[in-house]
């Protein structure tokens, strides 16, 4: 009898475990729903960055329909495939976003396997143990019979259960297919907007080659321009006094372009007519609309101390390799090229005393003073360098740039 004993006292024991271990399997979730803040968030930013993209690019495309000037037509054409770049990036931030949360829900669900697996593996090696039993062994001693029937009808009872228990397991391992399958997907999907991002850049490459074509005439005057900007900034003693100097040219620049023409003097002095202060340029100062020059996620805002104690004065903006560089704001480049430790930085200056101060660019493709006109393609990031530092100044004060963009 004493075989047969131990032979139920096993399976009593195989049976608890199977309870146990099959307890443990159902309890748990199949799938969790939690993801990651940051990850759920870069996604959420990136698609509301397409989405916005998207929409200045049909705006932009339908006036450049709507226009019968060749010069304009293809300036509004060079505006809308620098947004419609701008959209393939958030697309692309996107996709990798999207990429990245499958690989965190992959990382969790074969987590879960491992461990709903575990009590699986004892279950299924006490059986094997038990089975290696010899039948003949079980024949030969007393009651075994007798007991071989006791223990198929309780292996007959555990069947059931178990098929119930693993349930939960076997959802898991149709959810790790279909995760693969989600990472396919995304990755196919991430190729393609590479393409489209790789096309696009060579459509504006094309338009902007055809523009420059068409405005050489104005040559000699940026050339005078660019000496003058070169003069400022070797007589400056840091970025700071050049972005003062440049500022205090804008307002004579502008403080002269606002007089009126000679005025004759009349033929009776009492007729002389005394002239009011032009307020054109406080009207346009309450006009003036400014946006990020890149798409990406800001790093460091305004008044941040940076890992070298500098405190910031304006946005640090993370972006995607070669990224589509813009101008925020309508305006004259009043500086473009290389400066001290900043590779190349773009400052350009805006109407009413607005001044914008761009660094970091791998690449600049506007010259001194071009006149650009809000969302038109700038520069480029390069594929290693990938932040962009921006600041907006006026009257040599740094101006909270979200602050402006939020209202």
């Amino acid at each position: 009898m004493r075989g047969g004993y131990i032979g139920i006292t096993a399976l009593a024991a195989i049976f608890a475990l199977a309870f146990i271990g099959g307890q443990a399997l159902w309890s748990q979730p199949v799938f969790t729903e939690q993801l990651g803040g940051d990850q759920r968030g870069a996604l959420e930013r990136a698609r509301k960055q397409a989405v916005d993209a998207r929409k200045l690019g049909d705006q932009l495309e339908k006036q450049a329909a709507a226009t019968s000037e060749s010069a304009d037509r293809l300036g509004a054409q060079v505006l809308a495939m620098a947004a419609r770049i701008q959209e393939a990036e958030a697309n692309i931030s996107a996709a990798e976003a999207n990429i990245a949360i499958v690989a965190q829900l992959q990382r969790e669900q074969r987590a879960r396997l491992a461990e709903r697996q575990k009590p699986l593996v004892e279950l299924t090696a006490a059986l094997q143990n038990l089975a290696r039993r010899p039948t003949a062994l079980s024949l030969v001693q007393p009651g075994s019979v007798r007991n071989m029937a006791r223990v198929r009808g309780l292996l007959a009872s555990i069947t059931p259960l178990l098929r119930e228990r693993t349930a939960g397991l076997r959802g898991e391992i149709e959810r790790g297919k279909q995760l693969r399958v989600q990472a396919e997907d995304a990755a196919g999907l991430l190729r393609e907007r590479r393409a489209e991002l790789d096309s696009r850049r060579e459509e504006l490459k094309r338009l902007e080659g055809q523009r420059r074509a068409e405005s050489r005439q104005l040559a000699s005057n940026a050339g005078l321009q660019r000496d003058r900007a070169l003069a400022m900034a070797e007589q400056a003693r840091d970025i700071t006094d050049l972005m003062s100097r440049i500022d205090a040219a804008g307002e004579i620049r502008e403080s002269l372009s606002l007089l009126d023409g000679p005025i004759l003097r009349p033929a009776r002095p009492g007729e002389a007519r005394v002239l009011r202060p032009d307020r054109r340029a406080d009207d346009r100062r309450d006009r003036f609309s400014y946006r990020l020059p890149v798409i990406g996620n800001i790093v460091t805002g305004i008044g941040e101390m940076s890992d070298g104690g500098v405190r910031s004065r304006g946005l640090t903006i993370a972006t995607q390799p070669y990224a589509q560089v813009v101008a925020p704001a309508p305006g004259r480049i009043a500086y473009a090229g290389p400066y001290e430790g900043y590779k190349n930085i773009l400052i350009i200056e805006h109407d009413a005393g607005w001044t914008s101060l761009l660094t970091g660019l791998e690449s600049i493709s506007v010259r001194v003073d071009d006149r650009v006109e809000q969302g038109a393609p700038v520069g480029r990031m390069g594929r290693m360098q990938r932040a962009i530092s921006v600041e907006l100044h006026r009257g040599g004060q740094a101006v909270d740039i979200v602050q402006l963009i939020a209202g």
